[in-house]
């Protein structure tokens, strides 16, 4: 499968010691830049997923894709790859993937993706996606919208790079509309240690975020281990973080800097992101059941 050709100048090339990056103009409107600065730190940090790891993630964001949707036909694009775990994790499944980030984890991510030859990589942001329209069988946004400022105009922006009778997949934070007061009150609390420790010196960010790892995630992870050992599987799926509970805890410090520490994060309950959907041109939309929640796909019909 042939990649698409660039629809504009690129500001510099980096050749690595696996491929060739192209890099664009980030300084666009709609992008926060402590954010993505933040975000390139953090990958940098959490760089090395395993395969298991890739693997047990992976099935769970994608449960909701087809061999219809993603196959050894499909060209994709992963906008926001970070890592990309996630463009590691289809690069078996799909024919060709372009994976794309505005930070400095783009770098980390040609470490990662170093065995895989059906994907290029490109420094780019969401309102300066370097390619023409309706180029895309596929795109995905796993984790990236809700830390723009405009999360519905980047949604579009995704999605107009899809073909029609293509597919757009992304997950974005949930309001928490499916849960009761008791989540709703400790996510409260979350936000307010989010906002004092997403503006620390990024060193004392990553240890503090560190600590929360181990005093906040750890008991709740812990306990629902031991609940589910002693039989009280549906029990320890009601707890908060429940998710967590088969995790490494590489993955659970990941998560910790993650959720403590962006400046900027927005939520959506599971009926506006499927409005947002609509309004960028997608129909037969499905949204997972299952955690994480919301991770939906769409098809583009105009």
């Amino acid at each position: 499968m042939t990649e698409a050709t660039y629809n504009q100048k690129p500001t510099s090339t980096v050749n690595t010691t696996v491929r060739e990056i192209t890099c664009f103009n980030t300084s666009t409107e709609n992008i926060d830049h402590s954010v993505v600065n933040s975000f390139g730190e953090e990958w940098k940090k959490f760089s090395e997923f395993s395969d298991e790891e890739i693997n047990q993630l992976g099935n769970m964001y994608f449960d909701i894709i087809t061999p219809a949707m993603v196959n050894k036909n499909t060209y994709g694009i992963d906008i926001g790859c970070g890592t990309g775990r996630f463009t590691r994790y289809l690069t078996d499944r799909i024919g060709f993937m372009e994976a794309i980030d505005p930070s400095e984890a783009i770098f980390t991510a040609d470490k990662l993706l170093d065995k895989n030859k059906n994907v290029r990589l490109s420094m780019a942001s969401t309102d300066n996606i370097p390619f023409e329209d309706e180029t895309f069988d596929f795109a995905m946004s796993i984790g990236v919208l809700h830390h723009i400022p405009d999360t519905p105009k980047a949604m579009q922006d995704c999605v107009k790079k899809v073909k029609i009778g293509g597919y757009f997949y992304t997950y974005l934070y949930y309001s928490l509309d499916n849960k009761g007061m008791f989540f709703k009150m400790l996510l409260s609390v979350v936000t307010a240690i989010r906002k004092v420790t997403s503006s620390l010196p990024m060193i004392l960010k990553k240890f503090v975020c560190d600590i929360l790892a181990v005093v906040f995630y750890m008991p709740l992870v812990l306990t629902g281990r031991f609940m589910k050992l002693i039989g009280l599987r549906k029990a320890a799926e009601k707890l908060p973080l429940s998710a967590y509970q088969d995790k490494t805890f590489f993955v659970i410090r990941n998560d910790s800097l993650d959720r403590f520490g962006t400046s900027l994060e927005q939520r959506f309950s599971r009926k506006e992101i499927e409005q947002m959907m609509r309004h960028s041109g997608l129909d037969e939309i499905v949204i997972s059941e299952n955690t994480p929640y919301w991770h939906a796909v769409g098809k583009r019909i105009k």
